[in-house]
């Protein structure tokens, strides 16, 4: 008996934490300063990275938006100089912008670039000097 309460708890434990979907930058950080150009290093927990098309259940792939709103749950993303798509399936890019104060939220997708909503992005704010 016990031991069908502790595997029942576990096995709740592990459904919880993979319910947790949540994505974050590795880098820059919140309130960094940063030289331009610099890196910036995407996270994802509880979805799998897959290239735009793609659309196997939990996976997606990044966004980055600059100095503009994130976009509501199931539209699609544009495609701008404020929104920038990596649907190859890229964690990573290096960017390039003028000295200034910014807003970078991170937004993931699913393959057809439509919003998974707030509980996929993160917001962060950088100063370029």
């Amino acid at each position: 008996m016990m031991k069908s309460v502790l595997a029942a708890t576990l096995l709740a434990l592990g459904a919880s934490a993979w319910a947790q979907q949540t994505v974050s930058f590795v880098e820059p950080v919140n309130g960094a300063t940063v030289s331009s150009p610099f890196k910036v290093r995407f996270a994802v927990a509880g979805m799998s990275v897959k290239p735009a098309g793609d659309m196997t259940a939990n996976t997606g792939h990044h966004h980055l938006l600059i100095n503009t709103t994130p976009v509501k749950a199931g539209e699609v993303i544009p495609v701008d100089d404020k929104h920038l798509h990596f649907g190859k399936g890229q964690t990573e890019t290096e960017l390039t912008l003028p000295p200034g104060n910014y807003t970078l939220t991170m937004q993931f997708a699913n393959g057809l670039h439509q919003a998974y909503g707030p509980g996929m992005n993160k917001e962060i704010k950088i100063t370029v000097k």
